[in-house]
């Protein structure tokens, strides 16, 4: 298990390598990423200035408690806050980057398909996918900020278990989120998409955490979202080629024949010569 995780995480790392082959396609990928991180930030930085006001409103009850025991609860509520905020705000950036940067993140995933060998001949799916995929990503974060904010409200343990529920919740939704697009191309059903997750569970889960810590480092979120479609790529291929899957053929490939065709007329016999006629 540790061993497919730490698969997951290289499988991150091998998505940067694309900046050494194509750095103008991933430069690309940069701004979508760099708008979503503005538009978030707006959100996010009054709710962290504003945080001491939002434990104590939260925290009615320990008004009347002596110090220190007010002054932790409240910080260890404040934190939890954060980290359900930090939770949802992955998420949302994600759908919203993905989202607005279509186009660019389209050409990423074709040319990380391309120069692995046998692209799908269909599209990663259209722009109205995209953004139905990215309200139903929304929706999700939506539901584990709520989770990471009750178990965060546990006795003694809440502030820990909080904010690495988050982690792990977040990174595993990230990671099937990002890999819909190399799916999509290829016309799997939820059911196919649920087999090979449920096969590679951990490699999944390292993919996808390593990807939510970066985003939590500040700056980690433009820089990591090109390469972690790259590497989503990849990581989708890896599944399918664990499971037996067969690469998709090329676009260009001719169609083979028909099973019950029939075969084509022999040519005619040349004509004899006058001197060999029938005697």
């Amino acid at each position: 298990m540790i061993r497919e995780f730490a698969a997951g995480i290289r499988t991150l790392l091998r998505g940067f390598g694309l900046w050494r082959t194509r750095p103008g396609l991933m430069l690309l990928g940069l701004i979508p990423a760099i708008i979503a991180v503005i538009v978030l930030a707006a959100a996010l930085v009054p709710l962290v200035i504003g945080m001491p006001s939002v434990s104590t409103w939260l925290t009615p009850f320990a008004d009347g408690w002596i110090e220190p025991w007010r002054g932790l609860l409240r910080t260890a509520v404040g934190l939890v806050v954060v980290a359900a905020a930090l939770a949802l705000a992955s998420v949302v950036f994600s759908a919203l980057t993905l989202t607005i940067g279509d186009p660019f993140y389209q050409r990423i995933w074709h040319a990380v398909e391309v120069d692995l060998g046998s692209p799908p001949p269909a599209d990663g799916g259209s722009f109205w996918t995209t953004l139905g995929e990215g309200l139903r990503l929304v929706v999700l974060g939506i539901l584990i900020a709520i989770g990471v904010l009750l178990i965060g409200l546990i006795p003694a343990v809440g502030g820990f278990l909080g904010p690495v529920s988050g982690v792990v919740l977040t990174g595993r939704l990230l990671a099937r989120e990002l890999t819909g697009r190399a799916f999509d191309a290829r016309d799997l059903s939820p059911t196919d998409r649920s087999a090979l997750f449920s096969g590679s569970r951990a490699r999944v889960l390292g993919f996808g955490v390593a990807t939510q810590l970066c985003f939590l480092i500040p700056g980690g979120a433009v820089a990591i979202m090109p390469a972690a479609v790259a590497g989503s790529t990849m990581l989708a291929r890896d599944l399918l080629a664990r499971n037996g899957a067969a690469p998709a053929p090329p676009a260009t490939m001719p169609p083979p024949p028909a099973p019950h065709a029939a075969p084509s007329p022999l040519p005619p016999p040349p004509h004899l010569g006058a001197g060999s006629g029938a005697s």
